[in-house]
């Protein structure tokens, strides 16, 4: 079964975005559902859904003229090791409001390889991160 990748925010299932924020991740733990759905609203969401079923997620946060920070992007567990993740980051950076932005900033601990794909680069030794466009003004 192939994945869908969505931003349509009717999709999202928070449940799977709050528990897998809250409980599994390094970066969100212990935050509350009222942030993530805050979250939520305020910024352009992606889904990773096989069939009906969420297994992934990021989102940004963008001004969609110069600037965007990607966060809270995750794929599920036991569905890793397939290429979603891959394919996830390349739709955000291939989303028609994001495509012509300067930076795309995030931060990772243990991912680097995964956003070097798409063209991320080491902005700082360690955690930060940036797709630079060397075209856009």
């Amino acid at each position: 079964m192939d994945i869908e990748i969505s931003t349509d925010p009717a999709r999202l299932d928070v449940d799977v975005i709050h528990r897998f924020l809250a409980e599994e991740s390094y970066w969100a733990r212990g935050r509350t559902r009222e942030v993530v759905e805050r979250t939520i609203a305020h910024s352009l969401c992606f889904g990773v859904y096989l069939g009906e079923r969420q297994v992934g997620y990021a989102r940004v946060v963008s001004d969609f003229a110069t600037f965007a920070w990607l966060a809270d992007v995750f794929i599920l567990d036991e569905f890793r090791g397939r290429g979603y993740g891959k394919t996830l980051i390349q739709a955000v950076v291939d989303h028609p409001d994001l495509r012509g932005l300067r930076r795309i900033f995030l931060a990772t601990l243990d991912a680097h390889g995964l956003y070097e794909q798409s063209g991320f680069v080491h902005v700082t030794p360690g955690r930060f991160m940036e797709r630079f466009n060397p075209d856009v003004q």
